[in-house]
């Protein structure tokens, strides 16, 4: 029963699409200013027709209805209500679903909410939008479909992978798609507006809400993600540069570029095409990071949907779709005055700009150049953080200059301003004084930790100085100031982070440099469903001579059987203490991996700063500020 609603719910989709892709093109050809209601009434057909297909998946995870084969491979009778829900997700067929329903869903809000819109710009990006959708529920339908029936129907499902059993992960994928798939509306948007020709203004302003709100998204994402691999997979840190979280990060990167590039758009048509660029590249980089993470073809620990075929498929929409929005970028493209004065708040940002391609462009190719190597030669290799560091670090030090200076100068005017103010000598002070306080003498850190403090110290300025003349641009400020907070506190963490690997039977000591550690005691339990081994450790500072207890544990899932490494965390304000362990095969030895890791909460803190700048900005009707 479940399954022919649902197929009919996404047949229904499919037609609806298809229906507005008709009207579209007929619209294109009647020279009025009027949408015809029809095409709205269509447009919510189209969302109620998705939303109900995946409410009818959720239900058969909910009741769990082993008639279908999605549910019998990704859930089971014993798993928790929360995970059979978010195991709707937690797979290709239930996540494509779920990446339709967000292309249907900003499809009919870009419809309804751009009222203001000229009428072609909107039937196009309505048109360019629903070929996607189309295109995505073929792909559904023929080699993905959730609904497929299974006969004759088991007792009993094989169960969700036990990684993805947690809370972090279980709303990490919904954000990311938000994130990725919501650059599809400005890709579409942006090959209309080159085709209808509308101004710049009209098109900064028709964009940049949806470019704010996937770039919320994706950084919420990013973080949720990364903290879940922090305390999930053992990995103690906040980036290891897995090529599944650079995956994520590609077009993260060109959001950002894209953000402010509208900021400028806002202002001067010299940067029309350029703005089109980004956006298509934006919704590029979301299919490349879906085609690696799904295609097979990369080694990560946590990439769980992989299937080649169905990477085949991605791969080949990728390639049509690069192609077909070159073709038209070349034949559409206006001619633009693209002459900006060297000391413009403009030129600052388009520096800007060029900074997050390059540094995309070597994640890319750290990404992928391990993959082409594969192909070609059969050598594998790996590229880690010795790669990503010592190529992008000194790449940080004059983006962070561009973001502490670029604010301060106006638009269009040439006006020079000294870099020498009140805010770059506390900058010094303050650090000279951390300087000898740390007493690291790596230089290019210490011109990073420098110019990280400059930027929190001149953006907190700035903030005072917007206060006092009640003109505060609050979503910049705080972008900016937690992107500085950052960077500040990954160098502090960078300089301060232990980490000690060794082997400990039960009962054994192990004494480092600063702690002193001891395998207390190992205890196994049952679980609903898995067996849980715990071990008692008891770490002792040498410096306070204070005790800390830690758990981790190893836990063994039944459905489907894997084995997972838990990490036991004890945080503080200002440092986690944090351990794992492992069973070495056939023996009583556990392979122990502790570290403490000062100022964790406050990068996370610090990404969550920065995501609010940006839905901040959302929300601020100012358009025309000032600044």
């Amino acid at each position: 029963m479940l399954s022919e609603l649902g197929t009919i719910f996404i047949v229904g989709s499919l037609l609806t699409s298809l229906v507005i892709i008709i009207f579209s093109l007929k619209e294109l050809k009647i020279s009025n200013n009027t949408i015809p209601s029809k095409i709205y009434k269509f447009s919510l057909f189209q969302l109620f027709f998705g939303i109900g297909s995946f409410f009818v998946l959720l239900l058969a995870y909910v009741i769990s209805d082993f008639s279908l084969v999605n549910v019998y491979e990704n859930s089971h009778t014993n798993k928790p209500l929360f995970y059979k829900i978010s195991g709707t997700w937690g797979n290709h067929e239930g996540s494509l679903l779920l990446w339709i329903n967000i292309l249907v869903l900003f499809s009919s809000l870009f419809l309804f909410i751009n009222k203001n819109s000229d009428k072609n710009f909107k039937i196009l990006t309505l048109l360019f939008q629903n070929l996607l959708i189309f295109i995505f529920i073929i792909f559904l339908l023929s080699n993905s479909n959730p609904f497929s029936k299974l006969f004759p129907v088991p007792l009993e499902g094989l169960g969700l992978n036990p990684i993805l059993q947690d809370p972090a992960l279980a709303i990490h994928p919904p954000l990311l798609y938000v994130g990725f798939v919501g650059s599809s509306i400005y890709f579409s948007a942006a090959l209309a507006a080159l085709i209808s020709k509308i101004d710049s203004k009209s098109l900064a302003v028709s964009i940049k809400p949806w470019v704010l709100v996937s770039w919320f998204f994706q950084t919420l994402g990013i973080l949720v993600g990364s903290i879940w691999a922090y305390y999930e997979l053992g990995w103690g840190g906040y980036w290891f540069w897995d090529p599944v979280e650079n995956s994520s990060l590609m077009p993260w990167f060109v959001m950002t570029a894209l953000l402010h590039s509208i900021l400028v758009l806002e202002r001067r048509i010299g940067l029309y095409s350029w703005v089109v660029v980004l956006s298509i590249l934006t919704f590029t980089m979301s299919v490349t990071g879906t085609f690696l993470v799904r295609s097979g073809i990369l080694n990560s620990v946590h990439t769980f949907a992989s299937d080649p075929s169905r990477g085949l498929f991605i791969l080949s929409f990728l390639m049509i779709m690069v192609f077909s929005s070159i073709f038209i970028f070349f034949k559409y493209a206006p001619n633009e005055n693209k002459n900006f004065r060297i000391f413009t708040k403009e030129s600052f940002i388009i520096a800007n700009n060029w900074f997050m391609i390059f540094f995309l462009g070597v994640v890319l190719i750290g990404t992928l150049y391990p993959v082409f190597l594969d192909t070609i030669t059969g050598s594998k290799i790996s590229v880690g953080p010795p790669y990503y560091n010592l190529i992008l670090a000194p790449f940080l030090i004059p983006l962070l200059f561009l973001m502490t200076s670029g604010p301060n100068y106006k638009w269009i005017s040439n006006e020079t301003k000294s870099f020498f103010n009140f805010s770059l000598i506390l900058s010094v002070v303050l650090f000279l004084i951390t300087f000898f306080i740390i007493r690291n003498n790596a230089f290019l850190l210490n011109l990073i930790l420098f110019f990280s403090i400059y930027l929190i110290i001149q953006t907190l300025f700035d903030f005072y100085e917007s206060f006092k003349k009640r003109n505060i641009n609050v979503s910049r400020i705080i972008s900016h100031l937690g992107f500085g907070l950052l960077i500040f506190f990954i160098y502090i963490n960078h300089i301060f982070s232990i980490e000690n690997n060794f082997n400990l039977k039960l009962g054994e000591t192990k004494k480092t440099d600063h702690h002193i550690i001891k395998f207390d005691n190992l205890e196994e339990y049952s679980v609903k469903n898995y067996k849980s081994i715990v071990g008692y450790f008891k770490i002792s500072d040498k410096k306070t001579f204070k005790f800390k207890e830690l758990k981790p544990e190893i836990r063994i899932y039944d459905k489907p059987i894997t084995i997972t490494y838990e990490a036991s965390i004890k945080s503080n304000l200002f440092s986690d203490t944090y351990l794992t362990m492992s069973n070495i095969s056939d023996t009583d030895v556990f392979n122990i991996k502790f570290q403490v890791k000062p100022f964790m909460n406050f990068i996370w803190f610090s990404v969550l700063l920065l995501s609010l700048g940006g839905i901040l900005n959302f929300f601020n009707r100012k358009k025309n500020e000032k600044n």
